[in-house]
């Protein structure tokens, strides 16, 4: 095989390993995590935020390569876009990157030990998908990305802004990661279906795989509905109306659900990390402008 051997060819190769597209998805809990710090009453911090951020994408990068790597080294993907050898190289270097921005953070954490327990489990996480055992390739993928874009993430956020916080004000961070996480595994399961077929001849088993594709669609629908069915119980049992505004999106998410339904998998991937945009953005809206959250005190 042949790599780009000009400057240009080796740049546009490491920006295509990074899968640049995808990044969208570590910077929505990045924000959603500073909008509940916000809400707790510590205000918002813009370098934290961009600490935060840069620590994310580096993570997500990396893991990104370490995903190009193992795809090419099992046979999964017949062709690679750098050698195995800069692949290294460059996943180190996006590491290295995340470690240092992390470290910056955790001088200002008020727990840094905490935060250094959310960053190395993110880091660990971004290289299991398919480093080590491969959790994406042993039908636990799923479960490994809605640890990681939500929960671990949005806490890491959570943690890079706020000033003072309490064990229950953590337990509310989490629950609030849960309708974040769910939106953004309906991409992966998305992909996940529209790959089935040759996940499977590959050996690889993903949830799609592992039940088929009429539970595969329920599960989707479940990925995309639930989410809307909290933010209403919230919006009515706490008089939280703002969490009311994701549902705009939900016209959105009723098209794709059909899209399911009747099989037309091509670009449905696509079409919900476009939803996931949308969504996250008026989640993030809704908890900042909310005059009443659950776990949270009044503005």
């Amino acid at each position: 095989m042949e790599f780009p051997a000009s400057a240009v060819g080796v740049i546009s190769a490491c920006v295509l390993a990074l899968r640049p597209w995808s990044l969208h998805i570590s910077l929505e809990p990045v924000a959603l995590g500073a909008a509940l710090a916000y809400r707790l009453g510590s205000g918002f911090s813009i370098w934290a935020f961009l600490g935060a951020a840069l620590t994310a994408l580096c993570v997500h990068s990396a893991g990104n390569v370490v995903n190009s790597y193992f795809d090419y080294a099992k046979g999964v993907d017949s062709t690679s876009v750098l050698s195995s050898d800069a692949l290294v190289r460059l996943g180190a270097v996006l590491y290295a990157l995340g470690l240092a921005a992390f470290l910056v953070q955790y001088t200002s954490s008020p727990d840094g030990r905490l935060l250094a327990l959310v960053f190395f489990g993110g880091m660990c996480c971004s290289f299991l998908y398919t480093g080590g055992p491969g959790f994406k390739y042993i039908g636990l993928g799923d479960v490994l990305v809605m640890v990681t874009f939500g929960p671990l993430s949005v806490l890491y956020s959570f943690l890079c802004q706020v000033v003072v916080f309490s064990p229950s004000s953590l337990i509310s961070v989490l629950l609030y990661a849960v309708p974040l996480a769910l939106n953004t595994e309906a991409i992966l399961h998305a992909n996940n279906l529209r790959d089935r077929v040759a996940d499977s001849r590959a050996g690889i088993v993903t949830m799609a795989v592992a039940i088929g594709p009429q539970l595969s669609h329920v599960m989707y629908a479940v990925l995309l509905f639930v989410p809307y069915i909290a933010f209403a119980v919230v919006a009515f049992a706490y008089g939280a109306i703002s969490m009311l505004m994701p549902l705009i999106t939900m016209p959105a998410a009723f098209q794709l659900e059909r899209e399911c339904r009747f099989g037309h998998h091509a670009e449905l991937d696509r079409h919900t990390a476009r939803l996931n945009t949308y969504f996250s953005v008026f989640y993030v809206l809704a908890v900042a402008m909310a005059q009443r959250l659950p776990g949270f005190g009044p503005v």
